[in-house]
């Protein structure tokens, strides 16, 4: 037989396909810069990002997490507290966004619920 890795598992792992798979994330461009992140769970944390791997774990320096509030615990108010350098497990991270260059709208799918509850 040939040692060239035409036979069985020379695919190069899941998926068959050859070469490095690339990453869908572009985290490297957001190193260094203020990062907001929506965990698992609800929490919302924001810090510098300082490094992250494959998995999706974050290291934010800095950070601060938003507190939320007692009455209704889906919102977050602007209160937060400090908790200085953070790991985030990859696995409860549901959301990365630069902290610049971000706004919040309306959510487009109150607006008819609204006025059904009005009338």
């Amino acid at each position: 037989m040939s040692s060239s890795g035409a036979g069985r598992g020379g695919g190069g792992g899941r998926g068959g396909g050859g070469g490095k798979k690339e990453s869908i994330l572009e985290l490297a461009k957001l190193v260094d810069q203020i990062v907001r992140v929506k965990c698992l769970g609800g929490r919302e944390l924001r810090g510098a990002l300082r490094g992250y791997d494959e998995l999706v774990n974050l290291v934010l320096d800095d950070c601060e997490e938003f507190i939320r509030d007692p009455d209704d615990p889906e919102r977050v108010t602007s209160e937060t507290r400090k908790l200085g350098l953070v790991v985030i497990r990859g696995t409860q991270v549901s959301l990365v966004s630069p902290e610049e260059g971000t706004e919040e709208i309306a959510n487009p799918f109150l607006g008819g619920e609204e006025e059904e509850e009005e009338e």
